[in-house]
């Protein structure tokens, strides 16, 4: 099995005016170490050289006043199983940042940012991806931002709008996106009929205990999409809008800081393997297998 690769970029984004910050982990040669990025930790082969190829890619989207980080053990089992996985931060909607949350620049921003970033890991890896062969995985608002860089047209929301009437917003599909997963998606801003342009593969997993995102956001997918017939949804018993997260370091584990927590008698810890086998073999279908890369 290779290595767990980890290369830190600063992308660009001149619409916005801001840097994305984005890493790439990819399969490559060389040992890991325990690397440390803001709170949490990962084994990863820092700069190390690529191995093998080419490869499909897979760009994760955060959710609202995220970090990609937290999604690190699901992006390192990807690599594992011969995927190039692409971390961004999206600016002005992280922990650190989360500026231009409730905005409609947010709502244009982010689909943006996963047309950018997968220009940037192109350019950082040459020969090594597949050519537009790119899977979205996003969680909560990061499902919004799949299913808009798929080719949803989405228009502002109460958030966004406040006083004004709601408003179209501008979303360049991206033909590259080939497949997405979503995990307890927030689909709110798409109307009847504004999906009817997704005609990805998609796998959704939700959570039967989600109160942030319930039914009625993964039944705009069921009810939105060209084709009902190719979307696989997938319903964990017990587990909550945050459940698909990587746990979360033990000094921010506490009951106040609701995205370490889960239900009663519920462990995230416990569904990685199952989510993750599930994620790989959905991709692996729609994607091609990479065994054969």
């Amino acid at each position: 099995m290779h290595a767990c690769g980890c290369r830190l970029l600063e992308v660009d984004d001149a619409v916005q005016k801001a840097v994305i910050p984005l890493a790439l982990l990819y399969p490559a040669t060389g040992s890991e170490t325990t690397a440390r990025f803001g709170p949490y930790t990962l084994d990863v082969a820092q700069d190390a050289a690529p191995v093998g190829g080419p490869y499909p890619l897979v760009v994760v989207s955060h959710g609202n006043a995220g970090t990609p980080w937290a999604y690190r053990e699901l992006a390192r089992h990807l690599v594992q199983a011969g995927y190039v996985v692409a971390l961004p931060a999206h600016p002005g909607n992280t922990r650190n940042n989360n500026n231009r949350a409730n905005t409609a620049a947010n709502l244009a921003n982010r689909p943006r940012h996963i047309s950018v970033v997968i220009d940037a890991a192109y350019r950082a890896l040459p020969g090594m991806l597949l050519a537009d062969t790119v899977a979205v995985i996003g969680h909560s608002i990061g499902g919004y931002t799949a299913l808009a860089v798929a080719g949803g047209q989405p228009w502002t929301g109460p958030y966004e709008r406040k006083t004004n009437p709601p408003q179209p917003v501008p979303v360049t599909p991206d033909a590259r996106v080939r497949a997405l997963v979503l995990l307890a998606p927030a689909t709110a801003w798409f109307r009847p009929g504004a999906l009817r342009e997704v005609h990805q593969p998609i796998l959704m997993i939700t959570g039967d205990l989600d109160v942030n995102t319930p039914v009625a956001h993964a039944l705009n997918v069921l009810d939105g999409v060209a084709d009902r017939s190719r979307v696989v949804h997938k319903v964990f018993a017990g587990a909550a809008h945050f459940s698909f997260m990587s746990k979360f370091p033990a000094e921010m584990t506490r009951p106040e800081f609701h995205p370490s927590q889960d239900p009663p008698g519920f462990d995230r810890a416990t569904i990685q393997p199952a989510l993750f086998d599930d994620i790989t073999a959905f991709l692996h279908r729609t994607l091609g297998d990479t065994a054969t890369h």
